[in-house]
C-alpha cells in the first residue's frame, strides 16, 4: 500500500507505488521538454535565465543545465545528460528520452505486479545484450584513409542543429581540426586531445565565413603600439606574474629620516622590475605573453630590445599555448635560494608569431608551435545567441570525430540501430523461460521511442514510417539474402525508410553504447527508489545572544 505519513522525526514520507509514480512523471515532464528538439529537423528551445540572457538551443544538455529541476529523481536526468554530454559530447536529447521510456515501461510492469528487482534484471540482461548485438552485428569498421566517413558522421550530429544546412562546411572544418591536434605516444597510440582546438567568436559577416587557423589564435593584441607585428622563429615565455613596478605589500610602512634615502627606495622599486625583463630578455625570448599587467616603463624595455609583449592573456590560453611550445608556465622567477633567474629551458618555440587583422578584430596568431600542433576556429556569425550555438554545434561534432577516429567504429543512424536492437531483444525475450522476459520485452518495445519521436519531429507519420522500418529490420535478421537490410534507417526528409549506410548518416558506435549504458542505469538508479523521505526544515528558536542585540 502506498501510504504518506508523518515522521517521529519532523518531516513527509512517501513511500511504495505513488513515489514511484511521482519519479516516473518527473523523469516524462523533462523527456518531454527535450523531446521536440530531436533529430534533423528537431526545434530549437529559447532559454531565459533569472536575470534576463537569452539561449538559444537544441543541446539537450546544454537546455537540461538552465533549466531549474527541482525534483530529485529529474536532478538525476540532468546529471545522465551532462555525463554523456563529458563522455560522448553527442547523443544527450536521445539519452534523456530513452531513460524516460525505460522508467515508464517498468513502472507499468510494476503496476502489474511485477517485482522491481525482477525489472531491474530483465533491464540489465537487456542492455548487456543489446551492447552485444550492436557490436558484434550492427558496428562496421573505417579504414584510416576514409576521411569521408568521418565528414559524415559530423554532418550526422550537426544535422539538428542550427548550422545544419552548412553541415558539410563545418564537418570538413571539424575533420581538419582535429587532424591538426593529433598526437601519437611512444607506445603508437593515437589520440586526438579536442581540447586544444580553441574556438574565437567574431561577430559579423555570414557563418560561411568561418575559418579554421592551423596554430593558435590568442584574442589579445600587443601591449604596445612600437613592437613588431610579426615575429619569426619566436621563442616564446610563458608568464603567471606581474611586469609592473614592485609596489609593498599592503600592511607594510617604511619609517624614513633622510629624504635621500626615499629616493633610493623609489629607484629601487623600479630596479627589482628592471632586472626581471632583463633576466627573461637575456635568454633570447621574443614574445612575452604573461596573465597581468605590465607598466610602461616594461613595455619601454621590450620595445627598445624589438620583443613582441601581450598582457591579460586568459590562463587557460597560456596553458594551451605552454603544452603547445614547449614552454613553462612561469608564476615566480625566484628560485629555492632565493636568487632570481630565468632559464632558456623555460621559453617555448614556434616558427611565427604575427598579429593580424580577422574580421573587425586583431588576433595574435602563433604558427607551427615546436611540441604540439594546435588549431584554432574562428567562427562568425550575426549575433551572440547564434554564435554560441554554432560553439555547441561545433563542439559535440569535435567530439564525434574525435570518437571515430579513436575508435574507428560506426553505426548508421536515423532509428536504424534501435530498430534493429529491438526486433532482436524481443526474439532473445521470447527464449527466457523466466520472469525477467516481461522486463526485456518491455525494454525492447522503449527502444522504439527514438525512431518514433525522429518520425513526429519531422512532421510524418509515425506509426507507419516505424512499422516499415520493423519489417526490413525483421527480413534482415531472419533472411540471409537481405542481411544488408540492417542498415535501414528513416530518410526524414522524403519520409521513406532507406539504406542509411549508401546515405551516409553515421554515428559513432561510442554513442550509442554509452548512451544505451548511462540511460539503463539511471533507470535502474530511480526504479530503485521505494521511500522519499521530506525533512522539514527546523527554525532555530532565537538564542540569547541575539535577545541581547
Amino acid at each position: 500500500m502506498a501510504s504518506e505519513g508523518l515522521l517521529a522525526l519532523l518531516g513527509q514520507r512517501t513511500t511504495g507505488q505513488s513515489i514511484r509514480t511521482q519519479n516516473v512523471n518527473a523523469a516524462a515532464a523533462i523527456a518531454n521538454v527535450v523531446k521536440t528538439s530531436l533529430g534533423p529537423v528537431g526545434l530549437d528551445k529559447m532559454l531565459v535565465d533569472d536575470i534576463g540572457d537569452v539561449t538559444v538551443t537544441n543541446d539537450g544538455a546544454t537546455i537540461l543545465k538552465l533549466l531549474e529541476v527541482e525534483h530529485p529523481a529529474g536532478k538525476i536526468l540532468v546529471e545522465l545528460a551532462q555525463l554523456q554530454d563529458e563522455e560522448v559530447g553527442d547523443g544527450t536529447t536521445s539519452v534523456v528520452i530513452l531513460a524516460a521510456e525505460l522508467l515508464k515501461a517498468a513502472d507499468e510492469l510494476v503496476k502489474q505486479k511485477l517485482h522491481p528487482t525482477i525489472v531491474i534484471n530483465g533491464y540489465r540482461l537487456a542492455c548487456k545484450e543489446a551492447v552485444r548485438y550492436m557490436q558484434d552485428n550492427l558496428a562496421f569498421t573505417i579504414n584510416d584513409v576514409d576521411r569521408n566517413s568521418i565528414i559524415r558522421a559530423a554532418e550526422t550530429s550537426m544535422s539538428s542543429k542550427l548550422i545544419g544546412s552548412e553541415s558539410e562546411f563545418f564537418a570538413e572544418m571539424c575533420v581538419d581540426a582535429a587532424e591538426l591536434v593529433k598526437v601519437t605516444e611512444s607506445s603508437g597510440k593515437t589520440t586526438y586531445p579536442i581540447q586544444a582546438v580553441n574556438i574565437l567568436k567574431a561577430h559579423g559577416r555570414s557563418t560561411h565565413e568561418s575559418t579554421l587557423i592551423r596554430g593558435y589564435a590568442l584574442n589579445c593584441t600587443r601591449a604596445a603600439e612600437g613592437m613588431p607585428r610579426k615575429i619569426v622563429g619566436a621563442k616564446i615565455a610563458v608568464l603567471d606574474m606581474n611586469l609592473q613596478k614592485a609596489k609593498m605589500h599592503l600592511g607594510i610602512s617604511i619609517k624614513v629620516s633622510d629624504p635621500e634615502k626615499l629616493e633610493a627606495i623609489r629607484r629601487e622599486e623600479v630596479d627589482i622590475i628592471k632586472r626581471q625583463i632583463e633576466k627573461i630578455l637575456a635568454t633570447g625570448a621574443n614574445v612575452i605573453l604573461t596573465t597581468h599587467g605590465i607598466d610602461d616603463l616594461c613595455l619601454k624595455m621590450f620595445v627598445e630590445a624589438g620583443a613582441m609583449a601581450v598582457r591579460r592573456c586568459k590562463k587557460v590560453d597560456l596553458k594551451r599555448i605552454a603544452r603547445a611550445t614547449g614552454a613553462t608556465l612561469t608564476a615566480s622567477l625566484a628560485g629555492i635560494d632565493g636568487e632570481e633567474a630565468f632559464e632558456a629551458s623555460l621559453l617555448g618555440y614556434a616558427e611565427e608569431v604575427v598579429q593580424e587583422r580577422i574580421s573587425d578584430e586583431e588576433l595574435i596568431l602563433i604558427k607551427g608551435p615546436k611540441a604540439k600542433s594546435a588549431a584554432s576556429i574562428i567562427l562568425r556569425g550575426p549575433n551572440d545567441t547564434m554564435l554560441d550555438e554554432m560553439e555547441r554545434s561545433m563542439h559535440d561534432a569535435l567530439c564525434v570525430v574525435k570518437r571515430v577516429l579513436e575508435s574507428k567504429k560506426l553505426v548508421v543512424g536515423g532509428g536504424a540501430v534501435e530498430s534493429a536492437v529491438h526486433l532482436y531483444l524481443e526474439n532473445f525475450a521470447a527464449s527466457l523461460a523466466s520472469r525477467e522476459q516481461l522486463a526485456v520485452a518491455e525494454f525492447a518495445n522503449a527502444l522504439l521511442i527514438i525512431p518514433k519521436v525522429l518520425a513526429t519531429n519531422a512532421a510524418q507519420d509515425a506509426t507507419q514510417l516505424v512499422a516499415k522500418l520493423r519489417a526490413f529490420h525483421h527480413k534482415s535478421q531472419t533472411d540471409k539474402e537481405h542481411a544488408n537490410y540492417k542498415y535501414a534507417g528513416l530518410d526524414l526528409i522524403k519520409g521513406e525508410v532507406t539504406d542509411n549506410k549508401e546515405a551516409g548518416v553515421f554515428e559513432p558506435l561510442m554513442s550509442k553504447v554509452k548512451s544505451l549504458k548511462f540511460a539503463t542505469e539511471a533507470a535502474i538508479t530511480i526504479l530503485r527508489i521505494d521511500d522519499l523521505i521530506k525533512l522539514d526544515k527546523i527554525e532555530q528558536p532565537p538564542s540569547e545572544h541575539d535577545q541581547c542585540h
